[in-house]
């Protein structure tokens, strides 16, 4: 139980077990931009409670140990091959598809509640900026990034320099889906939301749920060899 160790960090218990992220995100526990950080440091500095957290860890612990070697969909166990077509196949198309769907609700509340919800203009502003960050970004990876782990061996030193820029740039987008996070209230819809109004906030959290699990696969997996030291 790897995630008992004083030294373990959030990343390393994501690998060890995939479904932890589910508890990291119910105890505040950032994991993807935050996954290099020590795990009992954390707990400490966010006076998160030890034994809750590890009482829920232990559970998953139990309930995958019977069939944990015989999971063939373990991330760690992965090549950089089948991994980078699993996070461009299921994360990046789903950007793709989710980022435009929400500029255009955004721009409809606006015009509906933005007289009486200012807020929404600075949030319409970060999304702009967000989305045009990630839609730059997905095609840097797929472009620069994992056409090299299709011959690892030549382009080991390749893929370290690009290594800081990409996790950079995942820390950027994570500090911009927390400021939407505040300025929303941790997305609580006014009293006169409409059903838009609800489904813009519904899908900011789930494109928020999605980068996390997609920034855990590439920082804690399959860039974590690749970091300057």
């Amino acid at each position: 139980m790897k995630y008992r160790d004083k030294n373990v960090t959030i990343g390393e218990v994501g690998v060890e077990l995939p479904d932890a992220t589910e508890v990291f995100k119910e105890f505040g526990i950032d994991f993807c931009c935050g996954g290099h950080r020590n795990l009992v440091n954390v707990i400490i500095e966010q006076k998160i409670d030890k034994e809750a957290l590890f009482t829920k860890l232990d559970k998953l612990y139990e309930e995958r140990k019977a069939s944990y070697e015989k999971n063939n969909n373990r991330f760690d166990q992965m090549s950089p091959e089948v991994l980078t077509t699993y996070i461009q196949d299921t994360h990046h198309e789903y950007l793709r598809r989710v980022l435009p769907e929400t500029a255009d609700l955004f721009n409809r509340i606006l015009r509906a509640h933005g007289k009486n919800h200012q807020e929404l203009f600075d949030m319409y502003r970060i999304f702009g900026q967000l989305k045009t960050d990630l839609e730059q970004h997905l095609l840097k990876e797929e472009t620069m990034l994992f056409p090299d782990f299709d011959e690892l061996e030549d382009n080991k030193q390749e893929i370290i320099e690009l290594t800081q820029m990409i996790i950079n740039e995942h820390e950027a987008a994570g500090e911009l889906l927390g400021k939407l996070r505040k300025i929303s209230g941790d997305y609580h819809l006014p009293e006169d939301a409409c059903q838009t109004f609800a489904k813009t906030y519904r899908l900011l959290e789930d494109i928020e749920d999605d980068l996390h699990q997609h920034i855990h696969l590439e920082n804690n997996i399959l860039l974590k060899n690749y970091v300057k030291r």
